[in-house]
């Protein structure tokens, strides 16, 4: 018999019981122990299926527990990752940008160097030529002096 059944014998005994006044009733104890005897007896595998359920919600909520801390978990690394990703990106954008503006530097550095070193180089030239048109010119001008007392 289900625990329901045996408690609807349980009430069929209280109601059969004789009425005395003042919400009183005498009733066949034998029969009530009996049912409460089988009340007894069902009651286990009822409450070993409640316990059971019971125990099962608690798995069912540890484990989905345990699922959550591991997303969560799993979530924090993987935001951790992309910010550590996200910082090196930002340091090698940073150290390029670095690299970039040494290297215009040092380019400028050599233009200028390179244009010092040219304009130095036609410096000499220009004096060196200037010089030399000067020997040439006295040397024109000696030889003309020369010419005219030879003829």
């Amino acid at each position: 018999m289900t625990l329901d059944e045996l408690l609807e014998q349980f009430d069929e005994v209280l109601d059969s019981g004789i009425k005395i006044p003042g919400k009183k009733a005498v009733v066949d104890v034998e029969k009530l122990r009996a049912v409460v005897d089988d009340i007894r007896l069902n009651i286990p595998s009822e409450i070993k299926q409640a316990r059971g359920i019971v125990a099962d919600r608690a798995d069912i909520i540890t484990t989905a527990k345990r699922e959550a801390d591991g997303i969560i978990r799993s979530a924090e690394e993987k935001a951790k990752a992309m910010v550590a990703q996200e910082e090196i990106v930002k340091m090698a954008q940073e150290k390029a940008s670095e690299i970039i503006s040494n290297a215009q530097g040092k380019s400028k550095e050599m233009r200028r160097a390179a244009q010092e070193f040219v304009d130095d180089i036609m410096r000499r030239a220009d004096e060196g030529l200037t010089a030399n048109l000067g020997e040439i010119r006295k040397t024109r001008a000696a030889l003309k002096q020369q010419s005219p007392a030879s003829k």
